[in-house]
């Protein structure tokens, strides 16, 4: 008999085997039981739903237009917890199906200057019961007020600067400075603190495989006791292709003596260098210069001497001189 046939006989087996149990006396008395069973669990819930009990929830406390330049002397309470009493079926309602609306605390509704944030017990009960069920009674609930001092707290303006990594796929590059808007944010803490903070990171960012200049919305690392307006800057990373240029750069002196004539060998040197294609045609020979004084010239005995640029264009990268390095004769005539 083949694989096939020996799977399907034993399938065939096991059916058989299934439908004579299923049959058997033992197994109808059983499953009546447990119908009997789970007809009185439903009566004895349906029961229990139409009782009375009595439940904590927690409604939440949300504090609206709080100032920047305020900071509070303690914690004010994040939720009310509420006791109620009502029968089963509604406090299910509230356990699993209802969700409630914070309990508002606006500070632009209080008197200005008076240095303390009050809700009173009757606002507080107020807004409990326009959220209860009509049946459910309302009988204790924590805290009774909300009464939180608060204090004025020193403001200082703090550049921000950039957290992060930027890499970029083989041929492009950062053309310019990371440009940060707003490039400073107003900070409000107290003086100890403040005096402690020189700047403010955004959240660490990456950038991966960047092949274009990219604008993001990123948001500032938060510090404990201490309120940043705004907590979000635009991050905006340049980024473009690269090739590269070749110019020919003249060796000069400027401070050369009238009575001295100045020879090197060569009189031009190769710079090559690495630019963005939209700069490519802009960037000429006159954006660079070598110069070398006189001084130098005049205390080298070797006759020769290394070359740096003393002027290159912003945004270019990997620039080589070639050669670095010039022979000269320095000539004094009559």
């Amino acid at each position: 008999m083949s694989r096939l046939g020996q799977t399907q006989q034993a399938f065939k087996s096991t059916r058989i085997e299934i439908k004579a149990f299923l049959r058997r006396q033992q197994w109808k008395e059983a499953l009546i039981f447990f119908c009997f069973i789970l007809l009185a669990f439903g009566f004895w819930l349906l029961q229990s739903l139409q009782q009375e009990y009595e439940i904590d929830i927690k409604i939440p406390v949300k504090y609206k237009n709080v100032p920047p330049d305020i900071s509070f002397t303690e914690l004010p309470p994040e939720a009310i917890t509420v006791k109620v009493k009502d029968k089963g079926s509604v406090l299910l309602n509230y356990s699993f199906g209802r969700s409630f609306a914070p309990i508002e605390a606006n500070m632009k509704t209080l008197p200005a200057k008076t240095g303390k944030l009050v809700i009173s017990q009757n606002e507080i009960e107020s807004d409990i019961k326009k959220q209860l069920i009509a049946t459910t009674s309302l009988l204790n609930f924590e805290p009774q007020h909300i009464h939180v001092a608060y204090s004025k707290r020193a403001q200082k303006e703090i550049p921000v600067v950039f957290k992060g990594t930027v890499q970029t796929i083989a041929g492009f590059k950062m053309s310019d400075d990371i440009s940060i808007v707003p490039h400073s944010i107003n900070v409000y803490a107290s003086d100890v603190v403040l005096d402690t903070l020189k700047e403010i990171k955004t959240v660490y960012t990456e950038i991966k495989k960047g092949n274009k200049t990219i604008t993001r919305t990123v948001q500032l690392e938060k510090i404990s006791g201490v309120t940043l307006e705004p907590t979000s800057v635009t991050v905006t990373i340049p980024i473009e292709e690269y090739t590269e240029k070749t110019l020919e750069i003249p060796v000069i002196c400027t401070d050369l003596p009238h009575h001295y004539t100045l020879r090197t060998f060569p009189s031009t040197v190769k710079v090559s260098c690495s630019v963005p294609l939209s700069r490519f045609k802009d960037i000429s020979a006159d954006d660079f210069e070598i110069r070398i004084a006189f001084a130098d010239l005049e205390q080298n005995a070797s006759g020769t001497l290394a070359l740096q640029l003393s002027k290159k264009p912003n945004g270019i990268n990997a620039i080589t001189i070639s050669p670095d390095r010039i022979e000269f004769i320095l000539e004094q005539t009559k």
